[in-house]
């Protein structure tokens, strides 16, 4: 998989923003279905660019060109020469200006001729007296609670006056006077994750309270030039009555909570089905729980109440059930949750809830040495399990009532002699059919062929070594990483390992970037993704690209370690090569087999 598409688009299946993501795999394949030799002999010819595609349009201030000719013989770009590898494969960048950018790249009589469009990656200031379109701000819907501070913004002419009409107020706007960008989150794929300071002219800010409730229609006041603007906000305000109290209760499986009313916002713990939580404000399609985590509206039933959703908690249990011990809260109300893991613990922690707990009891349990517990501050307690072994094996939570159920995975039933005997593992081989190439090699080879090769090859080594391996796809299936996920957990295995190969955000270095990475979200993941780094990229000399804590699809799910491997760039000219060279294929297999075996054997408990 394309790194950056991977980790920004795998994870949430949605477009990231322009030179953000690498959209190598919207792109036509150029074949299907045919061995990669006959594949690398038919293509390695004609002069062809994979990457970018025809009228690019990126916020990036530079754009590598991957692409291949036949070997020998230059390939100039504007008229100047570029490095090629042996097989004839090349990946230089270039910097671009604001606006159209022309390319020509020839190698003979062979020519094509691109044109890339670098774009603001903020609104431009406008010109005259208007503000900037899409920049009022609120630009949604917004509710919050009386004497919370709500905020206001424009952008509009430098060193105009701006305010912001509020019933029969008026609120001055003031231009800010400093500015720092922070850069994206695919910024520390490429080492690029400095701040840089922005000029703020024309971007212009204000915070008041309301201290009673009502609905309010800011109108946004523009003077400049001797000329007047105005213009109404596309969001109202609506100042929340505190008697007025509404519930949301979460009716999907697992409830998506955030730290903020996007997307864009970090996850937090999942919320199970029948969690209940007050609403305390709302932006848009988001609702904000009393607990201070966001959640889209869609995931929940509202309805009033007259006192918010709050529990005591008491006596607890635990129970072996199969392979999984089973830890019970019973509750008054299905309230939220928040998990967190270290090397040898798990705590739980239940929101709106105060301890009335005397009695704890675990019994004799395989993997469980205590549970502990504490309330740090009022409406919040923490339950801590302390495992017997370092190496935790997976968890899920759901409510049966107003009971929670924490459900803690026992160690695969095998052994330090044969440690994959018996061992279930699922195996993801990345990206899968036309319409998701994956990233795509120099001469346009994508992504999805060969994680599918080296899947199945790697599923026959883990296969001979006694494990139980289930394939999310065998052949060109289309699958959307939700997808993935159900067939993931309908396996229940004990590991889970996502194959993919790597590419770049627009701003990354093609030619000098190369290496295995590994990408874990849970704790009880990240040793299996040191280990297996530091293994492959020893016993097969390889160079390091890093270990990662990720946000994506494939590596949050709880229910056993789960890891995306990055295998090697598909857009460096030269990593690509050992990437299709078959030889080299049989042996990438055997040496991760092998590392997870080695894995395996240290991580089970005698």
């Amino acid at each position: 998989m394309a790194l950056a598409t991977s980790v920004l688009m795998g994870a949430s299946g949605a477009m990231a923003p322009i030179g953000q993501a690498h959209p190598i795999h919207t792109q036509d394949a150029p074949v299907q279905g045919i061995p990669i030799q006959d594949f690398l002999a038919q293509n390695a010819q004609p002069l062809f660019l994979a990457y970018p595609p025809q009228n690019h349009k990126t916020t990036s201030d530079r754009i590598f060109l991957i692409g291949s000719a036949a070997p020998g013989g230059a390939v100039t770009v504007n008229g100047k020469a570029i490095d090629r590898s042996q097989g004839g494969h090349f990946a230089p960048t270039f910097q671009l200006r604001m606006g159209e950018n022309q390319f020509t790249l020839q190698r003979g009589s062979e020519t094509l001729d691109i044109t890339v469009t670098r774009v603001a990656a903020t609104a431009a200031i406008p010109k005259g007296v208007a503000f900037a379109e899409g920049s009022l701000e609120p630009a949604v819907d917004v509710a919050r609670q009386v004497g919370e501070r709500v905020c206001f913004g424009a952008i509009a002419p430098p060193n105009a006056r701006v305010a912001v009409q509020l019933g029969n107020q008026q609120l001055p706007l003031s231009e800010v006077n400093a500015a720092v960008d922070l850069p994206a989150n695919s910024a520390v794929l490429t080492g690029r994750n400095t701040p840089t300071a922005r000029n703020p002219a024309g971007q212009y800010k204000a915070c008041t309270r309301f201290t009673q409730a009502g609905t309010i229609q800011p109108k946004f006041l523009l003077q400049a030039n001797g000329q007047t603007k105005a213009e109404t906000a596309p969001g109202k305000i609506e100042v929340l009555s505190p008697e007025k109290i509404e519930v949301a209760t979460v009716t999907v499986d697992q409830g998506v909570a955030r730290t903020g009313p996007s997307t864009t916002y970090s996850r937090l713990t999942p919320l199970p089905k029948g969690t209940k939580a007050a609403i305390t404000g709302r932006e848009g399609e988001w609702l904000r729980l009393d607990y201070g985590a966001w959640i889209k509206a869609k995931e929940t039933e509202v309805a009033p109440s007259a006192v918010p959703p709050e529990t005591f908690i008491r006596s607890l249990s635990s129970s072996v059930k199969g392979d999984w011990t089973e830890v019970v809260f019973p509750l008054q109300t299905p309230v939220p949750i928040s998990i967190s893991q270290d090397k040898q613990s798990l705590t739980l922690t239940l929101h709106n809830t105060t301890a009335q707990t005397d009695t704890i009891y675990t019994g004799q349990d395989p993997i469980v040495e205590r549970l502990d517990w504490q309330q740090p501050r009022p409406g919040e307690v923490n339950y801590t399990i302390q495992f017997k072994q370092p190496q935790q094996w997976g968890f899920k939570t759901r409510y049966e009532g107003t009971s929670l159920i924490l459900s803690l995975k026992h160690p695969p039933r095998t052994s330090k002699a044969a440690p994959l005997q018996g061992m279930k593992i699922f195996l993801d081989p990345g990206h899968g059919s036309v319409n998701d190439l994956g990233a795509r090699g120099p001469n346009g080879y994508p992504e999805k062929d060969v994680a599918l090769k080296v899947s199945k090859l790697f599923r026959d080594e883990l296969k001979q070594r006694g494990a139980t391996v289930i394939m999310a796809r065998e052949g060109d299936d289309d699958l959307y990483p939700k997808d993935r996920v159900d067939r993931m957990v309908a396996a229940q295995p004990d590991l889970a390992l996502s194959l993919h190969y790597n590419a770049l955000p627009d701003n990354g270095d093609a030619i000098n970037t190369k290496g295995i990475g590994m990408f874990w979200y849970h704790p009880q993941a990240h040793d299996i993704s040191q280990f297996l780094h530091d293994y492959l990229t020893q016993e097969l000399d390889r160079e390091s690209y890093g270990v990662f804590w990720n946000n994506l699809a494939l590596t949050r799910p709880s229910l056993a370690p789960t890891v995306l491997m990055e295998l090697g760039f598909m857009i460096n000219p030269e990593e690509f090569e050992w990437i299709v060279d078959e030889q080299a294929q049989v042996k990438l297999a055997k040496a991760l087999a092998d590392g997870v075996e080695a894995w395996s054997a240290k991580a089970i408990a005698p």
